[in-house]
C-alpha cells in the first residue's frame, strides 16, 4: 500500500534535502504527488529538484513556490547548491505563481489521503492554511522537520532555522495544524549523523549521481552529515524510528531575537506530535537499503 505525499522543500541549502527527496524517490510505499519549493530563487531550488527526478526517471510535477517570509528579512536569498545544474538535465520551465493553488487543488482532489512533509520554513504552507482554512481538515497528515522542541539553553540557542527563517509562518501553520501533525526537530535529527566521507562511499555503490554530486561538493566544506530531513521523511513510512509524544506548540514572534523559537508543552489532548527520541541504528538501517535503489 502506498502512500501519497507531496514534499514542500528549500532545497539547495542543506545537502539533506536532496536526500530526503532521493530517498521519496526510491521509496516503493511513496507516490510522490509533486514538490513545491520554498525561499530565496525557489525556481533554482525547483530545477535541483527536477535534476533529481529525472536522474530517477520519474515524472514529478514541481512548483516554485513563495520566495520571501511573510514579514522579517530574508536569511536565504540563493541556492548555493544550484552549481551542479550544468552538469545535469533539468527541467527550466516551471508554472509561476501557481504552487499554493497546485497544494489546494492536489489536497482537496484526495481528501483525507495525503501527507504533506515540510522540510523548509513554512511560507508556503502557511500562505495555503491562510487562503483555504478547511486544508488542514482534509490532510491525512503532515509531517515537518521544523522546530527545537527541547532545548539545552535559553535564548537564540533554541532556535532552528526553517521556523526562525518565517517565524510569523510558522506561529500560523503551528495555530492550524492538521488533526495530524508529527514534528521532527532539531533536538532529535541532530542525534543522527554521520561523516560526510561515509555518506559518499555508501552513495557510491547505487545512488543518484546528482546526489553524489551534491555530496562531493558538501565534503570540501562539511566533514558531516546531518540527516535533518531524512528523518522526517522516513517517518512518514517507518513508525519504529522515532519516539512521538502528543503536546501544544508555541511559537514565539514578538522577540525579534529569539522570533520562530518553538515552546512544546506535553499534553494528552494537544493538537502536535512531537518527536523525543531516535533509534539512530534503526534510521540507518531502513534509510540505505531504500536509498540504494534510486
Amino acid at each position: 500500500m502506498t502512500t501519497r505525499l507531496i514534499l514542500d522543500t528549500d532545497i539547495g541549502s542543506d545537502i539533506d534535502d536532496a536526500i530526503a527527496l532521493a530517498y521519496l524517490l526510491a521509496q516503493p510505499a511513496c507516490e510522490l504527488l509533486g514538490i513545491t519549493t520554498v525561499s530565496g530563487d525557489a525556481e533554482k531550488r525547483a530545477m535541483l529538484a527536477s535534476a533529481l527526478c529525472k536522474a530517477a526517471g520519474k515524472e514529478v510535477p514541481i512548483f516554485p513556490g513563495r520566495e520571501d517570509p511573510f514579514l522579517v528579512r530574508q536569511l536565504q536569498p540563493s541556492c548555493p547548491q544550484a552549481d551542479i545544474l550544468e552538469r545535469w538535465p533539468h527541467e527550466i520551465h516551471f508554472p509561476k505563481y501557481q504552487a499554493v493553488r497546485f497544494l489546494q487543488d492536489a489536497i482537496r482532489s484526495h481528501p483525507g489521503e495525503i501527507v504533506l512533509l515540510t522540510i523548509g520554513p513554512l511560507t508556503n504552507i502557511a500562505a495555503l492554511f491562510a487562503v483555504d482554512p478547511q486544508i488542514p481538515s482534509l490532510l491525512k497528515g503532515m509531517v515537518s522537520m521544523c522546530g527545537r522542541f527541547k532545548p539545552e539553553v535559553e535564548g537564540r540557542e533554541a532556535l532552528e532555522w526553517n521556523a526562525m527563517l518565517d517565524p510569523h509562518a510558522t506561529a500560523m501553520v503551528y495555530r492550524n495544524a492538521p488533526v495530524s501533525h508529527r514534528a521532527v526537530g532539531l533536538d532529535v535529527t541532530t542525534r543522527v549523523t554521520m561523516p560526510t566521507a561515509g555518506v559518499i562511499e555508501r552513495f557510491r555503490t547505487a545512488c543518484l549521481p546528482p546526489l553524489l554530486d551534491l555530496a562531493e561538493a558538501w565534503l570540501h566544506e562539511h566533514e558531516t552529515i546531518t540527516f535533518h530531513d531524512p528523518l522526517a521523511a522516513i517517518t512518514v513510512f517507518d513508525n519504529t524510528i522515532c519516539r512521538f509524544e502528543r503536546g501544544r506548540v508555541k511559537v514565539n514572534i514578538i522577540d525579534e531575537h529569539i522570533g520562530g523559537r518553538t515552546i512544546w508543552q506535553a499534553d494528552r489532548l494537544g493538537p502536535h506530535e512531537v518527536a523525543v527520541s531516535v533509534d539512530g541504528q534503526r534510521f540507518f538501517e531502513s534509510f540505505f537499503p531504500v536509498i540504494s535503489k534510486a
